[in-house]
C-alpha cells in the first residue's frame, strides 16, 4: 500500500512519547486501583466512591479533554499560523478564563443540590454516602478542565511527554491518599472514605500545577480575559456545542447505566470498574497516545489543505492502533481471571471479587478495538472542524447502549454493563467509518482490509498460544503466592506476544518492521 503523508517512524516516535508517560501513568493507576481494591474491595462503599466519582468526571469530560481539548487544538493551530503565536495565547488564556467561570458555576450549583439532598431529603445509607462524597469532590472537576486545556496548549507546540505525565502526578497523590490520608478520618469504611475524596481533589490541583512550568517554558503567561468579547471564545465554544452535546450524553449514559446496575446489587458498579481500569490501559497507552499525537498533525494538514497527506496519516494511525490492540484485546479476554488476581486480590478484595471482575472484563474486552478507533475517528472529523457528525452517531449509540443495559443488566449484572458497552462500540466505530467515507472519498479502506483481516489472524493465534501457556502454568505451577501469579500473566503473555511478533515480521506486515526498526534505532542497533 502506498504510504503518503508524514512517515511512519514520525508518528510511531512522537505518539510513543505520549505513550512512554501514559504507560507510566497506568502503571500508577494500577497501583491506586490495587490500593483501593485492598481497601475498599467491591463492598457498598466502593460503590459509592465510584459512582460520586463519575459526577465530577462528567463535568471533567462536557468542559474538559473530551470535547474542549478536541475542539480547542485544531482552532489554536488555526489562529497561529494566520495571526501568530502572541494572538493565540491571548486566545488561549481567554478559553482558560471561561473554563474555570463555568466550572466554577457549575460546582456551586452541584454543592447546592447535594446539600438540599444530603440534608433534608431521607435516603438509604449507600446512596447519602454517595452524596456526601459527591459534594466533596466536585471541585476537582475545575482544576481538571484547566489541566485539560493546558495538556492541548503544550500538544500544540509539539510538547507531549510532560504534559501526559500529569496524570502520572496525579495517580501518586491518590495513592498516597489511601495510606496517609483515610485512616485519619475515622475507623469504619464509611468514614475513611471521605480522606479518599479529598485525595481526588488535591489529584486534581496537582496535574494542572504540574503543567505550569512547561507552559512557561513555551512562552505562555496567563492573564485573565473578558471570555464574553474574545473570538477565540466564541468560535471553540460555537464548534464545542455539538461536541458537548455528544460528550454530555455519553457521560449521562455512565451515570445513568451506574445507577440501574447499582440496583442490581451494591457489588456490580465497582466490580465493573475495576475491569474498566484494566481495559484501559490499551486503550491508554495505545488509543489515546496516538489520538493525541493524530489530532495536532491532522489539525496542521487539514489548515493547510493538504488533503493526500490527512489520509494517509490517519490511515497509519488507524493501522498501527489495530496491530497493537489487536494483541492486547486477546491477552486481556485469555488472561483476564490471572490478571485480576495478581493486580487486585488482596485485603477487602477477595476471590469472589476476582471471578465478579474477571466476567465483567470478558465481556467488555471484545469491543477495546473500536473503542480505541472511535477516539481516533472523532480527532480526524474535529481536525475537518465537523463537530456534529460524531456527535450524532455518538447520541444514537449511546441511546441504544442504555437500551441494552436495560435488557442485560438483570440476567449478566455487570457483565450486562460489559456487553451493552462492547456491542455499541462497535456500532459506533461502523457509523463513524461510513460516514468518513462519504465525508473523504478515496480515503482507501479497501487497501486496508487486507492487513486488518492478516492482524486479526495474528491476534487469534497468539491468543491460542497464551491459552495453552497459561493452562500449562495453571496446571504444572499454580498460582498461589505472589511470584507464581506473576509468572500466570507474564510468561504466557510474553509467549503469545513473542509469537505474535515473529509472525507479523515473517509475514512483512509494515507495522511490526517500522516499529521494530524504530526499537532497534533506539538501543543503538540498526538493522
Amino acid at each position: 500500500m502506498k504510504r503518503e503523508g508524514k512517515p511512519m517512524s514520525r508518528m510511531l516516535k512522537s505518539s510513543g512519547a505520549v505513550a512512554v508517560a501514559t504507560l507510566l501513568s497506568r502503571i500508577l493507576g494500577f497501583l491506586r486501583e490495587s490500593a483501593y481494591a485492598g481497601f475498599m474491595g467491591d463492598t457498598r462503599a466502593a460503590s459509592a466512591f465510584q459512582l460520586a466519582f463519575m459526577f465530577p468526571n462528567l463535568l471533567r469530560r462536557l468542559l474538559g479533554e473530551g470535547a474542549l481539548t478536541a475542539v480547542f487544538v485544531p482552532v489554536f493551530k488555526r489562529q497561529e499560523r494566520e495571526q501568530g503565536l502572541e494572538a493565540s495565547w491571548r486566545g488561549a488564556s481567554a478559553v482558560v478564563s471561561a473554563v474555570v467561570l463555568l466550572c466554577s458555576l457549575a460546582v456551586v450549583a452541584g454543592l447546592l443540590v447535594t446539600t438540599v439532598l444530603v440534608e433534608w431529603v431521607p435516603m438509604e445509607w449507600r446512596r447519602e454516602l454517595m452524596l456526601r462524597l459527591l459534594r466533596i469532590m466536585l471541585p476537582y472537576g475545575i482544576f481538571m478542565c484547566v489541566a485539560a486545556v493546558f495538556v492541548g496548549m503544550l500538544n500544540t507546540q509539539g510538547r507531549y511527554f510532560l504534559p501526559a505525565l500529569g496524570n502520572a502526578m496525579m495517580n501518586v497523590v491518590m495513592i498516597a491518599s489511601v495510606y496517609l490520608v483515610a485512616p485519619r478520618f475515622g475507623v469504619s469504611l464509611d468514614q475513611q472514605v471521605r480522606g479518599l475524596a479529598f485525595g481526588v481533589v488535591l489529584a486534581g490541583i496537582v496535574q494542572a500545577a504540574f503543567q505550569l512550568p512547561a507552559l512557561r517554558s513555551v512562552g505562555f503567561s496567563f492573564r485573565w480575559g473578558n471570555p464574553f468579547a474574545d473570538p477565540t471564545v466564541r468560535e471553540v465554544a460555537r464548534r464545542m456545542l455539538p461536541a458537548t452535546i455528544g460528550v454530555a450524553a455519553y457521560q449521562i449514559n455512565v451515570v445513568v447505566a451506574g445507577l440501574m446496575a447499582d440496583q442490581q446489587a451494591e457489588y456490580v458498579v465497582a466490580s465493573y470498574n475495576y475491569a474498566v481500569r484494566l481495559m484501559e490501559l490499551p486503550q491508554g497507552v495505545i488509543g489515546v497516545s496516538l489520538a493525541t499525537y493524530l489530532l495536532t498533525e491532522l489539525s496542521g494538514l487539514a489548515t493547510d489543505k493538504k488533503y493526500v497527506e490527512f489520509r494517509g496519516v490517519l490511515r497509519e494511525g488507524m493501522l498501527n492502533l489495530v496491530f497493537l490492540n489487536a494483541l492486547a484485546t486477546v491477552l486481556l479476554f485469555v488472561l483476564a481471571e490471572p490478571v485480576i488476581r495478581l493486580l487486585f486480590e488482596h485485603g477487602k478484595f477477595t476471590a469472589v471479587s476476582t471471578d465478579r471482575s474477571t466476567f465483567a472484563l470478558e465481556c467488555l474486552i471484545p469491543g477495546l478495538v473500536a473503542f480505541s478507533l472511535n477516539n481516533i475517528i472523532g480527532r480526524a472529523f474535529y481536525a475537518l472542524g465537523d463537530t456534529s457528525t460524531p456527535m450524532r452517531i455518538g447520541v444514537f449509540c449511546l441511546g441504544m447502549n442504555v437500551v441494552l443495559v436495560w435488557l442485560l443488566v438483570v440476567p449478566f449484572r455487570q457483565g450486562g454493563l460489559g456487553i451493552a458497552n462492547s456491542i455499541s462500540a462497535l456500532v459506533n466505530t461502523g457509523l463513524l467509518v461510513y460516514a468518513l467515507r462519504r465525508k473523504l472519498p478515496r480515503f482507501g479502506f479497501r487497501e486496508m482490509q487486507g492487513p486488518v483481516l492478516r492482524m486479526v489472524a495474528l491476534s487469534l493465534v497468539a491468543g491460542a498460544f497464551a491459552w495453552m501457556a497459561h493452562r500449562a502454568w495453571d496446571q504444572q505451577v499454580g498460582h498461589a503466592g505472589f511470584w507464581r501469579q506473576v509468572g500466570a500473566v507474564f510468561v504466557p503473555s510474553g509467549i503469545a506476544a513473542a509469537a505474535y511478533l515473529a509472525l507479523a515480521l515473517a509475514i512483512k506486515l509494515p507495522q511490526a518492521q517500522e516499529m521494530t526498526s524504530l526499537v532497534s534505532r533506539r538501543l543503538g542497533r540498526p538493522r
